[in-house]
């Protein structure tokens, strides 16, 4: 099974570029289909203006939303307008209490959603609901692409994160296309724990797992040397040259990822490579 439905959301033309770059050099590949839904956020906060104001300001904000997803729609097919792969592109507004629920719908048919990292410069609080909604209420797998990021067609060298987690093995099946086609697939365990049933062999179950799928695969076991796992990993992909992390998403609350911080969090805002992750 490959990658037949690539969704590319854009919000933001700057921001969504290398996005929508990835995911059209992924549709070539996979010769799959591209849809591209340009959205413009309404940030009205209903209740927070002087009364009789809440109408007028909502229609505002309503007509900028509504041409601010035109012109994205008119931006996106002409970039679009001289490639051969299929594809489609839609515009609409959403408001931000909503956004969930429309993202949701989409995702949920789509093999594959693409979009720009949550955290840094000139983000909106939309990308992280989008890219939340995706994962928990589409139950799609997320590819996260930082704004350094080359158009680059199929990854040559891949890091696993495995720690045996439900969410962690739920990238792993989302991902095997791109694992396949990799020339080198490298399972990175962290300090793999004592009581684990995989304590004499780590990762072993799963290195045969991929490799029955014709994956290239290695196994690096890994000292926690820093803080911070997502830390760890990002060092381990530098030191090989990686171009893709495949890693399961929110093994804790996110609630608990946005007040104390965690590894979905950490890697979301830090990431140099794509990175591949589900829920």
């Amino acid at each position: 099974m490959g990658f037949k439905t690539i969704l590319n959301i854009v919000t933001d033309a700057d921001v969504s570029a290398p996005p929508l770059e990835r995911a059209l050099a992924i549709s070539k590949v996979e010769d799959a289909h591209l849809d591209v839904m340009c959205l413009g956020i309404d940030r009205t906060q209903t209740g927070y203006y002087y009364a009789g104001a809440n109408a007028l300001v909502q229609q505002e904000t309503l007509i900028r939303a509504r041409e601010e997803a035109e012109t994205l729609e008119t931006s996106i097919r002409q970039r679009l307008s001289t490639e051969t792969v299929a594809w489609s592109v839609e515009s609409g507004v959403a408001q931000l209490a909503g956004l969930a629920r429309i993202i949701a719908h989409r995702a949920r048919f789509a093999d594959l959603v693409v979009l720009p990292k949550p955290y840094g410069k000139s983000r909106g609080q939309e990308i992280e609901a989008i890219v939340e909604a995706a994962m928990f209420e589409g139950h799609a797998p997320v590819l996260v692409v930082p704004d350094s990021c080359e158009a680059a067609t199929i990854p040559r060298r891949v890091v696993v994160a495995w720690n045996e987690s439900t969410e962690a093995l739920s990238a792993i099946r989302a991902a095997l296309p791109a694992l396949r086609a990799a020339e080198e697939v490298n399972i990175a365990i962290i300090d793999p724990p004592t009581h684990s049933p995989d304590r004499s062999d780590p990762g072993g179950a799963l290195s045969q797992m991929l490799v029955r799928h014709g994956v290239k695969a290695e196994i690096s076991v890994l000292a926690k040397t820093m803080p911070r796992v997502s830390d760890v990993l990002l060092r381990h992909a530098r030191d090989i040259d990686a171009d893709l992390m495949v890693m399961g998403a929110y093994g804790h609350s996110r609630f608990r990822e946005a007040i104390l911080g965690g590894a979905t969090r950490n890697m979301l805002e830090h990431a140099e490579v794509p990175v591949l992750m589900a829920h």
